[in-house]
């Protein structure tokens, strides 16, 4: 007769309690049972006294007649000591990529070291640019074109770049007195 220490539940839906049994193998789960030797209670804290209780004197007296624990009861008497611990078994290669998975994924490393090396020389290269004396003067050039087309657009008038561009110099200072002249002269005209 093939014996084995084995859980059996009990207990409520979604509400686990087992019974820590000795029962012939050939017999259902929940079925019958030789002697009751523990219980596990998986909704206590792990921590808890009660969450696995056992009657070591038993459980002796079973495992020398011969009874298997299963692996759940094996951790339990690993843990107080009664049986060694079980040896996880190595696992077979089927789990691991194959060799072209690996190959790909290898090439999508180097082309993201490709494409961080790239931006970083850009970005060094950006910051010599930015030394230089000429690259405020070209970069205020292009954004006062832009300007002048974006309001040449809304305006849909083909002569106001050039007069945008006329207006436009190198100094600010500049076109600030000749505007406010301009307005001055057009606050003494109306009389305000």
């Amino acid at each position: 007769m093939a014996l084995a220490i084995r859980l059996s539940r009990a207990g409520a839906k979604k509400r686990p309690f087992y019974r820590i049994v000795v029962a012939e193998r050939r017999m259902p789960r929940d079925g019958r049972f030789i002697e009751r030797v523990g219980s596990y209670n998986p909704m206590l804290a792990k921590d808890h006294a009660e969450r696995v209780v056992l009657n070591n004197d038993r459980i002796t007296h079973w495992l020398s007649k011969g009874a298997k624990p299963t692996d759940r009861v094996a951790r339990f008497l690993a843990q107080i000591g009664l049986a060694p611990e079980r040896k996880i078994p190595e696992q077979n290669k089927k789990n691991q990529p194959r060799p072209k998975t690996i190959e790909k994924q290898q090439e999508k490393a180097e082309k993201k070291k490709a494409a961080a090396e790239a931006v970083a020389a850009s970005q060094a290269e950006n910051t010599q640019t930015v030394g230089d004396d000429s690259a405020p003067e070209a970069a205020a050039e292009s954004a006062a074109e832009t300007a002048a087309e974006t309001t040449s657009e809304a305006a849909g008038d083909d002569s106001a770049p050039e007069a945008a561009a006329e207006t436009t110099s190198e100094d600010p200072a500049e076109n600030a007195p000749e505007t406010e002249e301009k307005a001055g002269a057009d606050r003494e005209e109306t009389g305000t």
